[in-house]
């Protein structure tokens, strides 16, 4: 993507512009992002998404002043009628199973893909909606049908609304206010109060970003690398044959703690475990995935990678659903532009080494990637 020409998407803006003057800065309207803009699913295709085991969905329903949630999967008779209002089913996760919304949640990769998460489809009837609330990462609403009142805040009481089975702000002060129409689009950085109230029936997909916390992301990459150092030093054992007699047995040898910090050391010698573990970690599908293997392919003249497919790379490696593999040369160059691009045409395998089509099969065959163009259109 040519990151400084404007797109209609952003309002005219270039997506380098975007990004100076917007990304986690703040909030940006643009109507009429999408011209002649339609939804993508039908509220009964929706319906019969949520009904399903694999597919994340909720349903909020509000009553004078109270809310209730439930969580799915919801069979069509199990959601209030159209004519109830102030209902909103939100289904998560939608572009892992519906073509057209993966296009469009990758209508945004000039963002890194290790930040994009998902896109999210939320139906209301007249006057539903979740409360004022705030995400803790980016998110931009685009408005798919009907239309929908937006009011935001920047403000610093977050303190929420006690006995709520949702997270609703208690002291919302809007500031801005704006009416979504179909293709009408609203960037919120993090934090930024936000409340929508739909006006008749509406969908507004939702983008939504990946934002790991420190802890978690410590957490998680730490408990990586040790698993690796520990199938790398499984027979060595602490041994202490100086140990002298001791009169303070509840003391911790000093050799012990040396060991400690010796293992530690050890597991953290490699300089490149840490972004072999956060590649890792990045493109480790969610719990919920899962694919279904393919039929090995004859010949590999095009290949696109399944929606469901996380795939990254950095200096040495690349990354798809939680695997590494070392990469250097011209191979290298095309899974790293297979990762960018999320396909390949003949051109780009034209070049490709035995190794790499043999790592391209099997992949095609583990239901990552398919042969011929399928799986991410």
């Amino acid at each position: 993507m040519n990151t400084t020409r404007p797109l209609p998407l952003l309002g005219g803006l270039s997506p380098a512009q975007f990004m100076k003057r917007h990304w986690q800065k703040k909030p940006l309207l643009v109507r009429n992002a999408i011209p002649d803009f339609t939804p993508l699913l039908a509220p009964r295709e929706l319906f019969a998404l949520a009904a399903r085991d694999e597919v994340e969905s909720r349903l909020v329903v509000r009553d004078a002043s109270s809310w209730r949630l439930q969580r799915g999967p919801f069979q069509r008779r199990a959601l209030p009628p159209l004519k109830q209002p102030a209902w909103t089913l939100l289904v998560q996760g939608v572009d892992l199973h519906e073509p057209a919304a993966h296009r469009l949640l990758h209508a945004f990769s000039f963002l890194p893909a290790a930040r994009l998460d998902d896109l999210m489809i939320s139906f209301a009837t007249d006057g539903g909606g979740v409360g004022p609330h705030f995400d803790s990462y980016d998110v931009f609403l685009l408005q798919a049908q009907g239309r929908r009142r937006w009011r935001i805040a920047r403000q610093d009481d977050f303190s929420l609304q006690p006995d709520v089975p949702l997270k609703i702000i208690a002291n919302f002060e809007p500031q801005q206010e704006y009416v979504l129409e179909p293709g009408d689009l609203l960037y919120l950085p993090p934090g930024y109060a936000h409340d929508g109230i739909a006006e008749g029936e509406c969908q507004t997909y939702s983008i939504g970003f990946r934002a790991p916390a420190q802890a978690e992301l410590a957490r998680e990459l730490l408990q990586r690398i040790a698993d690796e150092a520990a199938q790398d030093a499984a027979g060595r054992l602490y041994r202490d044959p100086a140990q002298p007699a001791t009169q303070t047995p509840g003391a911790i040898p000093e050799g012990l703690a040396q060991f400690a910090q010796e293992a530690v050391a050890q597991a953290l010698k490699d300089p490149a475990a840490l972004d072999r573990a956060l590649g890792e970690y990045l493109t480790e599908p969610k719990a919920s995935v899962w694919f279904e293997p393919g039929a090995a392919p004859r010949g590999l003249h095009s290949l696109a990678l399944d929606a469901r497919t996380r795939m990254l790379h950095d200096r040495r490696h690349v990354f798809i659903n939680g695997e590494a593999w070392r990469a250097a040369g011209r191979d290298a160059t095309l899974m790293r532009r297979l990762a960018d691009n999320r396909r390949l045409d003949a051109r780009d395998l034209a070049g490709a080494s035995a190794g790499a089509r043999e790592l391209l099969q099997a992949w095609c065959e583990a239901g990552w990637a398919h042969a011929d163009g399928g799986g991410d259109e």
